[in-house]
């Protein structure tokens, strides 16, 4: 049986459907995460530990479908007590891992999205890395 899940992403209000054991990992953070799920479908979402439960940039609120995921683990909970603008329903991206189908609503953070919008870069090695003359 097909785990057919839709979740958007806001603010964009960009929304994927899936089918979680059809995705491919994308080797950061865990299987069917919104990290996960995010890579496979090209939308950022920042993550500068490489989805290591080791930050928290790609902290997350749940809007809709909190009951379709995974619970928070210990290593989580702990890390998201240095999150900014925690709220009750955050998760971190890599860590939170969709478990049943349905629909999920997740929103980005304002800080993160205004560093990703007002030009800055990724933190993932690699990615901002800039050639020197």
């Amino acid at each position: 049986m097909a785990k057919l899940v839709k979740v958007t992403f806001l603010p964009m209000g960009k929304t994927v459907e899936v089918d979680l054991d059809q995705m491919p990992y994308k080797g950061h953070g865990q299987p069917e995460s919104f990290l996960d799920i995010a890579l496979n479908h090209g939308l950022h979402l920042e993550h500068a530990c490489g989805g290591n439960c080791a930050c928290t940039t790609c902290h997350v609120v749940i809007k809709q479908g909190k009951e379709l995921l995974s619970e928070a683990e210990d290593d989580e909970l702990d890390r998201l007590d240095l999150a900014a603008d925690l709220q009750l329903e955050s998760r971190l991206g890599c860590q939170v891992v969709v478990e049943r189908p349905g629909e999920i609503v997740v929103e980005i953070p304002a800080w993160n999205r205004n560093f990703v919008s007002e030009g800055g870069e990724s933190n993932l090695v690699g990615t901002s890395a800039k050639k020197e003359d």
